[in-house]
């Protein structure tokens, strides 16, 4: 009997007990459309791996071979011929090949051993150190273990240096095998070393910001090349940008102003999360959140995913509105972009964190801590010393100003002065007092009349010491002629 006439004769209607069974699928299903039919068991049933589809691909071609139980040795080798010169074309491969009888003949035994697990590929052996004794490998994975985060390169240099281990004995990649053989590898002890992640959020709106710089385009200002730096805070539980400035650098002044605006618009959150860069490392950001009673929090260094939602906000900024502000010349016209998008797309589009919920809903239906105006003056008051010249003034931000307190003259006295309103003078702080200082006007001094403190006539008090030792050496008294 041929292979076809017998795989065709295999093909007849179905069973009894396969109509029931479609019948009692129909009924569960409620009769719906096929079109409409959808099993997420069925749907999802696939290999689960490489491995497993070329064995799959194997049992598929050494199918009809099964079928060859009943037949001679002389049908089975003719039938393998058969199959060998027909292409097909296996799992990943581009174009259609044929396998020779052999590799078929081997399928086909392989397959009636074992079943589908013998069809498996099998790994190609790789070495692990098969040179090494047991005292070198005993070495080389202990130094791993004290050392986790040295590179293989380095622990091969150093103990062939030493004499520790033979040179070429093996290479770089065979020990990083040899690690990873032995869970050693730097990826296995990262995740073991590792705490687990898990996701946080806090309670309320304005518990906690974060804030953040992003780089963006640089802007084209004629023949100028203008780098663009996007400041932003973020609240934490409704993911609310409460302020957002676009500046040509990142300096901690135009921080600390995009936080006072912050702080006046929408009051004073419980803490502050930042990273470690320069702009919020320093002492002006740590004393102001100090002076107003706001925690501030600092991200672990290295440890980008802390800081998750801010990237996240970065990400969707980027794609829906800095990738297309390159051609802009100001930082201007994009600070108005950046307040369009914010108010008609970000702030108004349902947050898949907020169940559904819009950014502006969250934040918005919160209570809020107004901030006190007198407080946040007080936060930002710088503090330094200088030194009153000889004529009373004093040179503080490259203007100069004068003291009226002519005693102060020549002392180094403690200056403060507001950096919430820049235009306010700043003042001497002496003995608990504020001495305001007034910018000096050498014109106006030039006409101030002096002061002439040598009196003269019936108003003067009499004091000389010459002839007052000449009287005690005559005997005379102060009152004789």
């Amino acid at each position: 009997m041929s292979i076809e006439h017998e795989s065709s004769s295999i093909r007849g209607p179905p069973s009894t007990a396969v109509v029931e069974q479609s019948q009692s699928d129909e009924s569960i299903r409620g009769h719906q459309p096929r079109c409409q039919r959808r099993d997420f068991m069925t749907d999802s049933i696939g290999p689960k791996d490489h491995a497993e589809a070329v064995a799959l691909f194997r049992a598929q071609v050494i199918g009809e071979l099964l079928l060859c139980e009943r037949t001679s040795h002389g049908e089975l080798a003719e039938a393998i011929r058969q199959l060998a010169a027909r292409p097909v074309r296996a799992p990943g491969a581009l174009v259609a090949r044929c396998f020779s009888p052999p590799t078929i003949q081997r399928w086909y035994y392989a397959y009636r051993q074992g079943g589908l697990a013998a069809l498996h590929p099998k790994s190609r052996s790789t070495g692990n150190g098969q040179a090494l004794t047991d005292a070198e490998r005993e070495l080389l994975l202990a130094v791993r273990r004290d050392h986790p985060r040295v590179s293989a390169s380095l622990i091969l240099r150093t103990l062939e240096t030493t004499g520790k281990l033979r040179p070429g004995i093996l290479s770089r990649q065979t020990l990083r095998r040899l690690f990873r053989s032995e869970g050693l590898d730097r990826q296995t002890l990262k995740q073991h070393d590792a705490q687990p992640r898990r996701r946080w959020e806090a309670q309320a709106p304005n518990a906690l910001w974060h804030t953040d710089v992003c780089h963006g385009p640089a802007l084209t200002a004629g023949k100028r090349s203008v780098p663009l730096r996007v400041h932003a805070l973020l609240d934490d539980h409704s993911r609310y940008v409460v302020a957002i400035q676009a500046c040509p650098t990142e300096r901690e002044s135009e921080m600390l102003a995009l936080t006072v605006k912050a702080l006046r618009l929408h009051g004073a959150p419980d803490m502050i999360y930042a990273d470690n860069g320069p702009t919020y490392v320093g002492d002006a950001l740590s004393t102001v959140c100090g002076r107003l009673g706001i925690g501030l929090l600092h991200a672990k260094p290295y440890d980008p995913q802390a800081r998750g939602k801010m990237e996240r906000f970065w990400r969707t900024l980027r794609e829906q509105c800095l990738d297309h502000v390159g051609t802009l010349g100001s930082h201007h016209d994009v600070q108005v972009r950046l307040l369009a998008w914010l108010d008609r797309h970000y702030h108004v589009t349902p947050h898949s964190s907020l169940m559904g919920k819009t950014p502006a809903e969250s934040f918005e239906a919160a209570p809020r801590k107004p901030i006190d105006e007198a407080l946040l003056r007080e936060a930002l008051v710088a503090h330094g010393r200088r030194r009153i010249r000889r004529d009373g003034t004093v040179q503080i931000a490259g203007k100069e100003f004068e003291v009226e307190q002519g005693f102060l003259a020549g002392r180094l006295v403690a200056i403060g002065r507001s950096l919430l309103t820049p235009t306010e003078a700043p003042w001497v702080e002496h003995e608990d007092q504020r001495l305001v200082l007034k910018p000096v006007d050498a014109k106006a001094n030039a006409k101030v009349r002096r002061l002439n403190r040598t009196a003269r006539g019936i108003d003067a008090v009499p004091f000389d010491p010459p002839t007052a030792l000449l009287h005690q050496a005559t005997g005379k008294n102060a009152g004789d002629p």
